[in-house]
């Protein structure tokens, strides 16, 4: 890659600005001072500093983030914070996306990723990705909602889901469910829940694919994912 691509895409300024940087001689790779903008490194091997500082350039990000309520699964809106406002300058210079969405007041596991072709397959409904979530019922969830959901309910305009895997958790005046779908319509875990007679008062999403969202991440928090991580949503990506 050239390093005046190299230093745009990390963020460092515009066209100009870039040039600036490197004519000052604040750019070196492997100890040698590069002004030429047209010089070609290896960003897995090179080791490069800019204004002193150590960079490690990556192609591709991939970021699981616990998104809050009130925050808008997009990555710009003119009146509301979206899950893009709450990153860091370092990660937001990839512009990751987020894969998929989720309504404004759910919670939990949401992907973030700059990996288009990655996204892509997560999100084909030909690949069949379960995403799992947790809800709070606002009255009793039973065995025959458990049956109506294997067989799958048809919304309120008229589109008859796949099959969506209920467990109940706790039951009574509210219950605590878990439900696994592999689609991803408009409001859809809500709508199955209409389509019943009952509403959903709270809802977060706490897995996707193979990863589980960490335990250890407050609402708002993200982080990257681990190599183990990564391998795996593109083994299942393939399968």
């Amino acid at each position: 890659m050239r390093i005046d691509k190299l230093i745009a895409n990390l963020g460092y300024g515009s066209r100009k600005e870039v040039k600036k940087i490197l004519k000052n001689g604040s750019v070196t790779v492997n100890g040698k001072t590069v002004k030429d903008a047209k010089v070609h490194v290896d960003t897995v091997n090179d080791s490069i500093m800019i204004l002193g500082e150590e960079i490690h350039y990556k192609e591709f990000i991939y970021l699981m983030m616990n998104k809050p309520p009130g925050v808008i699964s997009a990555t710009e809106d003119s009146r509301d914070e979206t899950v893009v406002d709450l990153l860091a300058h370092a990660d937001m210079v990839y512009t990751p996306f987020p894969v998929g969405r989720l309504d404004k007041d759910t919670e939990g596991f949401l992907l973030l990723t700059n990996d288009g072709q990655l996204a892509h397959q997560l999100l084909s409904p030909k690949k069949n990705v379960p995403k799992t979530y947790f809800a709070v019922i606002n009255t009793e969830v039973t065995a025959e909602d458990v049956e109506e959901f294997k067989k799958g309910v048809t919304l309120d305009d008229g589109y008859h889901t796949k099959s969506g895997e209920l467990k109940v958790l706790k039951s009574g005046l509210r219950s605590d469910i878990e439900l696994t779908i592999t689609e991803g319509k408009f409001h859809q875990v809500k709508r199955m829940f209409e389509a019943v007679g009952k509403k959903v008062i709270y809802l977060k999403r706490i897995s996707m694919g193979p990863l589980k969202l960490d335990d250890s991440l407050s609402l708002g928090e993200y982080r990257e994912l681990s190599e183990e991580e990564i391998n795996l949503l593109k083994e299942y990506r393939n399968e």
